[in-house]
């Protein structure tokens, strides 16, 4: 049982480029949109389904380390979509996505692929979406998945895994030999020898996705329990959409402050201040000008809506 980072980031960006809305957080917000501007984001978006479509390539999410507590998890699927063999994301991109996909794949997006250069530049779409977006509110998301995790470990240490693993989702079930998930098509897969990863998900809620396409890997996601179960869905959402440091920073931006006067009066390392600002102002939430030798920043009407909704 293991948490997936890379797997949230998707379904996040999915969300954020079909300008979607999940059922509990809602709006990914404007620095999910800024992010997507980039180049290798939009790459990574443009290989997830769009339009109906449900096949994603498995190298977008690795399977998660065994190790679930690292606390560099995201960097290591961040690693294995780096390293992923020419081959098997050829497969992915090409075979795959053309049998599953009703939409052909983009002529430019297949050069990359041929070129060798697909995976770093996934890599590097992935590891700038969640800087964006979801790292400054993953401990919010990991609480959730890790009382999942607490309880279906208490239900398998209590009734077994094979009941444990039929109550996960109604489309999934135990047949005593094997894992069965209720679709539309028929189909065996041999996975004897495998680890079977079971990866809660909270962003991808309410999905149930299977993966086998890398070998080697098995993974079930579905969703977590009590997603926003004691969050009021009308409060606090400045902190979903920007994160708490951001939301800290654009709460003292009533006035026009400074990097370092900021630093100084919330207590964070002026490079760590530097970045999110940069996020900040890519997302048109805060606006800069240069006033001697310093650049003052102050917040946007749209970032003060966010504000006011948050506490309404």
């Amino acid at each position: 049982m293991s948490p997936s980072p890379a797997s949230e980031s998707v379904a996040w960006l999915r969300l954020t480029a079909a300008s979607g809305r999940h059922p509990v957080f809602g709006d990914p917000g404007p620095l999910a949109r800024a992010s997507l501007a980039h180049p290798d984001v939009a790459l990574l978006a443009d290989l997830l389904p769009h339009n109906g479509d449900t096949y994603t390539p498995d190298l977008l999410t690795p399977q998660p380390g065994t190790d679930a507590h690292r606390r560099d998890l995201i960097d290591e699927q961040i690693a294995q979509i780096e390293a992923a063999a020419q081959e098997d994301l050829e497969t992915q991109v090409f075979t795959y996505t053309e049998t599953h996909w009703s939409r052909p794949l983009r002529a430019a997006t297949r050069r990359i692929a041929e070129s060798g250069r697909m995976q770093r530049r996934l890599a590097n779409g992935l590891a700038r979406f969640w800087r964006d977006t979801l790292a400054d509110g993953w401990p919010e998301l990991r609480s959730i998945i890790d009382r999942d995790i607490a309880h279906r470990a208490t239900a398998i240490a209590t009734h077994g895994i094979g009941r444990t693993l039929g109550a996960l989702h109604p489309d999934v079930d135990w047949a005593g030999d094997a894992v069965t998930l209720a679709r539309s098509r028929d189909g065996e897969i041999d996975v004897t020898g495998r680890d079977l990863v079971l990866a809660p998900g909270v962003l991808n809620w309410s999905d149930v996705v299977i993966q086998v396409d890398v070998p080697g890997q098995f993974v079930l996601y579905y969703p977590a329990q009590r997603i926003g179960a004691g969050r009021d869905r009308g409060s606090g959402g400045i902190v979903r959409v920007v994160g708490n440091t951001r939301a800290t920073l654009l709460s003292d931006l009533d006035t026009a402050r400074s990097t370092a006067e900021l630093a100084t009066r919330l207590g964070y390392a002026p490079a760590t201040v530097s970045y999110h600002l940069g996020a900040l102002h890519r997302a048109r939430l805060v606006t800069k000008v240069r006033d001697g030798r310093y650049v003052l920043y102050q917040r946007t009407a749209q970032a003060t809506r966010l504000l006011e909704e948050a506490h309404d």
